[in-house]
């Protein structure tokens, strides 16, 4: 787990909450997992824009900070899924409003132009 800096101080808590959870793909895996255990290549698939490399290095640090479980089988071949850690699902009602805003983002911007590719796990 990560071990946190005694000396860091926040002007809010948001930044706190934005160290741990901030950038442009860690919200997106963790709504993905809120739907369950995903494998390496599931979460490629359903974020198809991310690297191998940032993936990994994302899932890397949500690990570190406790949000996300890691579970490696001993098997040919390797497998590997990730899942939410009883911490990490204390995000995901925030996850979800943060989705159903987004929703409501791109209608009032963009109309009936909008089209969201995963609407259908947008709860």
């Amino acid at each position: 787990m990560h071990v946190p800096n005694p000396d860091k101080r926040y002007n809010t808590a948001v930044e706190a909450a934005l160290e741990v959870i901030g950038g442009k793909w860690k919200p997106v895996l963790l709504f993905h997992l809120t739907f369950g255990k995903k494998r390496n290549g599931e979460l490629m698939g359903l974020v198809p824009a991310v690297t191998q490399k940032v993936l990994t290095q994302q899932l890397r640090e949500l690990e570190e900070d406790g949000i996300v479980r890691r579970i490696s089988y001993n098997q040919v071949p390797p497998k590997v899924e990730y899942e939410l850690t009883e911490y990490g699902w204390s995000l995901k009602e925030i996850l979800h409003l943060l989705c159903r805003w987004g929703d409501m983002h791109v209608e009032r911007v963009y109309g009936d132009k909008a089209r969201i590719l995963n609407s259908t796990d947008n709860p």
